[in-house]
């Protein structure tokens, strides 16, 4: 039997670069990030050698997608210039689809120059926390390259977006501010747009378990829905525990997306998240 949730999901695959990906199951994207700063230690990687073992062991493990990221996003980190950010992202995605050319590779940036250059190291999805705010010409651009887009929810920048968590409803105006960008993008002909509500980006942590509560209200959009919640303060804070010890807690918020229709998973710890898809799986056959 399909999952009762399957006739909200209009888009059922994504098109990367002629690499087809069903999104029948839902997806686990895992994060690599080439930065030295990343909020959560455990994914910091600070060499090729390092990046090509996590992600030798996360496609291992099951990934469906690699996420490459070369700009830490944690609320106040330091700004990284262009060059900076491309001489970390580009060595690492050519190295990664020499290494394993089959794999489906995301790069986490809202810079259209860094985007353009990662998908032609080898990079097919862009992965853009700033929906197209931080730079005017990533949509244009999105549409040259014609991959898949992650159309994120965030206010501001990493660096004021704390300052603009402001809501009379959050669900309802992450919702408006999302289909205003989604229409651009359908003019623009862009063919693959995955949202992002932006769990932890200009969101205090109430306003996330909010938007997880009523997640399935985004899918009035007909597009997959990414959630990415793996290891944040909205998990471990409300946990009064460190990230380290926040697996448990991501698995739970995991499985309430899950449930509630998200179609991609972006995580740190790719082995249990497949885990909790198959258990997920049971109930929705």
């Amino acid at each position: 039997m399909e999952s009762k949730d399957s006739f909200f999901r209009h888009k059922s695959t994504l098109n990367c670069r002629g690499k087809i990906l069903s999104l029948d199951t839902p997806l686990v994207m895992g994060i690599l990030n080439v930065t030295p700063d990343s909020f959560y230690a455990g994914s910091r990687l600070s060499s090729i050698d390092e990046v090509l073992q996590k992600a030798e062991t996360m496609l291992a493990d099951g990934a469906d997608v690699l996420d490459v990221g070369g700009y830490s996003s944690r609320p106040g980190a330091d700004d990284v210039s262009t060059e900076e950010e491309l001489a970390r992202l580009i060595p690492a995605t050519e190295a990664i689809m020499k290494a394993f050319p089959e794999a489906v590779l995301s790069v986490d940036t809202f810079r259209a120059r860094v985007a353009e250059e990662a998908v032609a190291a080898g990079a097919s999805i862009i992965n853009d926390i700033s929906g197209g705010n931080l730079d005017e010409t990533m949509f244009e651009t999105v549409a040259k390259l014609q991959v898949p887009y992650i159309l994120m929810h965030m206010r501001g920048t990493p660096q004021t977006m704390n300052s603009l968590a402001k809501y009379d409803d959050v669900v309802l105006e992450v919702l408006d501010e999302l289909q205003v960008l989604v229409a651009k993008l359908k003019q623009l002909d862009v063919k693959d747009i995955i949202l992002d509500p932006g769990f932890g980006f200009a969101k205090t942590i109430n306003h996330n378990f909010e938007l997880l509560n009523r997640l399935e209200e985004l899918r009035i959009l007909e597009l997959p829905i990414l959630a990415g919640m793996s290891r944040k303060s909205m998990v471990y804070k409300a946990l009064d525990i460190g990230q380290a010890d926040a697996l448990v807690g991501t698995t739970v918020v995991n499985t309430i997306a899950l449930m509630k229709g998200a179609a991609i998973l972006r995580v740190h710890d790719v082995k249990e998240t497949k885990q909790t898809i198959e258990l997920y799986k049971k109930t929705t056959h």
